[in-house]
């Protein structure tokens, strides 16, 4: 089978791999649709494991079954997720599943941005969900980036009638915009330093959109949200000035969430006594377990969520390069996905 292997950001190859076999319990997926991530362009984060397949937020088709598997049929078209819990240790059962060790552990054979990839058996169990008709391969990849939108507004304490503050209009932070518009938050202010990304927020459901590049974006928040400061500030980009925004930005007896990951060795200055005097929260989020893939994809089949749309690119997997110079570019584009059969 053909795969896009990862060097670097601006060396990926499109090389012959064997295509894998299940075993017990496992199924091989032909991928029908692999979105890029941003975190798949993270360097820091990336190139230390190089060379490697990338992309998980995959859909397709069931090739192969291995044996025991009773759940799924040869031509099943599913969605999974690359990350799943054990879903039994002390920080499952307390609703800590972002740091269960089996989650950091579980991955995909060998990744997204190729013809074919192995689902070991764990993640057949409790990863892999069964696409309605209603729901496209190409929708279906917004699953997994979904559910860790809907983990993170959890986490946050998103409630109705909250006003809120996107901090960062990439595909995350317009995933969690409209998912805070469908929870019944509002209004919702979005910042971002591509005009492209703010007209973007505007059509996704925005009440305002600033660039990050004003001189008080804090007090630009505050004056669109006519002098109200937002109870929730979603830090969807890993630029440093989004978080001192964020502090600065966020109401007294708030939640700043910390969603975009940093660098190691980044250092943003909190104002730790302010935080204080304000009992303002600051919390974080990682991945989307089970019930989260299940919750985003019952979204985005009753159509609640507008995913289609924010794809601007289509590209086969011999263009997985261009899709990746586009995704740093940033530029017209928003969401990119690879359609590895085509």
């Amino acid at each position: 089978m053909r795969a896009a292997v990862y060097h670097s950001n601006d060396d990926v190859r499109l090389e012959e791999r064997e295509r894998p076999r299940a075993g017990r319990g496992e199924l091989v997926m032909r991928i029908e649709a692999s979105g890029i991530c941003g975190s798949d362009v993270m360097e820091w984060y990336r190139r230390r494991k190089a060379p490697v397949v990338l992309g998980h937020e995959v859909a397709g088709v069931v090739a192969e079954l291995g044996d025991g598997v009773e759940r799924f049929r040869v031509g099943d078209r599913i969605v999974t997720t690359h990350h799943v819990p054990c879903n039994a240790c002390r920080y499952c059962l307390t609703g800590r599943h972002s740091v269960c060790p089996t989650l950091r552990s579980t991955s995909f054979d060998p990744g997204g941005f190729a013809e074919f990839l192995r689902l070991p058996a764990i993640n057949v169990e409790r990863g892999t969900f069964v696409l309605p008709d209603a729901v496209d391969f190409v929708e279906a990849t917004f699953v997994e980036p979904l559910a860790c939108a809907v983990r993170a507004v959890r986490e946050a304490g998103l409630a109705p009638g909250d006003a809120v503050a996107v901090l960062g209009a990439g595909v995350s932070g317009i995933l969690m915009l409209q998912l805070a518009r469908t929870l019944g938050a509002g209004p919702i202010v979005a910042t971002d330093v591509a005009p492209y990304r703010l007209e973007a927020a505007l059509r996704f459901g925005a009440d305002a959109a600033i660039p990050a590049v004003v001189d008080d974006v804090a007090g630009a928040i505050r004056e669109a949200l006519s002098g109200r400061a937002p109870e929730r500030v979603l830090v969807c980009t890993a630029a440093p000035a989004a978080f001192e925004q964020a502090f600065r930005a966020v109401d007294a007896g708030g939640a700043v969430l910390l969603f975009a990951p940093l660098a190691p060795g980044t250092e943003v200055p909190v104002p730790l006594h302010d935080l204080w005097v304000r009992c303002v929260r600051i919390v974080h989020s990682y991945a989307g377990p089970p019930a989260d893939m299940r919750a985003a994809l019952d979204l985005i089949a009753a159509r609640r969520i507008d995913v289609g749309a924010m794809v601007t690119h289509r590209l086969p997997l011999a263009e997985t390069a261009a899709g990746f110079r586009r995704m740093v570019e940033g530029g017209d584009s928003l969401k990119i996905v690879i359609e590895p059969q085509r």
